[in-house]
């Protein structure tokens, strides 16, 4: 009986049906200049669209800052002028107003700039009141915050220092006047011992500070 043999690999493994060189390399598709230009024109594209955009964004961000800008010094200048009006309605009915609580002022003045001996401006108070012992600074704002209220502080620091250069011994107290101010803002001002002015129909109203009134 003839014997067959199936032909084997040294290691005992069968052929496999086709050229196994055609497994480990198959049939490569390099790519070729035009398509790699292609690629890197995408990306250049790409890559100026987005600088475009970064310029673009932070135009409109300049834009938009000074807008803002822009706004908040036309809010100022209201404010300002508000302010003004409000310092001229109530002036020449606070000599009559603070009468109630038992101060006797007999002038009343408007936007009194202190300067110093060579005319620099210390500080500015838009309305005070006084007689020989004893005087006011009032604060008018259309739109009074706690800020003006500490400015107002600092304000009445300088007049003391001020009167005591000049030999001024009087007592000063202090006042804020607003249209529109919140019930924090009005508590804090009534707090540090001032005065608050508010308007009241077509009048205004003085309420007295908590406590005893604070003097400078």
């Amino acid at each position: 009986m003839e014997a067959t043999q199936t032909a084997s690999h040294l290691d005992g493994s069968h052929p496999a049906d086709g050229d196994p060189q055609d497994a480990r390399h198959p049939d490569a598709h390099p790519p070729t200049f035009e398509s790699v230009w292609a690629i890197l024109d995408r990306v250049s594209k790409k890559q100026e669209e987005y600088a475009q955009g970064m310029i673009e964004l932070r135009e409109s961000q300049k834009e938009t800052d000074r807008i803002v800008k822009e706004t908040s010094k036309q809010i100022g200048t209201i404010n300002n002028r508000f302010g003004e009006i409000v310092e001229y309605m109530i002036t020449p009915n606070l000599l009559k107003k603070f009468r109630e609580y038992g101060f006797k002022f007999h002038e009343a003045m408007s936007d009194r700039v202190f300067s110093d001996d060579d005319d620099n401006t210390l500080f500015e108070v838009d309305v005070l009141l006084q007689n020989s012992d004893k005087a006011m600074l009032v604060e008018t704002k259309a739109t009074l915050t706690t800020e003006d209220v500490r400015d107002h502080i600092e304000r009445l620091k300088k007049m003391r220092a001020y009167a005591d250069l000049h030999g001024d011994k009087r007592i000063f107290l202090g006042a804020v006047a607003g249209v529109v101010m919140t019930s924090n803002v009005k508590k804090y001002a009534l707090k540090q011992g001032f005065y608050v002015i508010e308007p009241s129909g077509e009048t205004f109203n003085i309420i007295p500070p908590s406590g005893k009134p604070k003097e400078w």
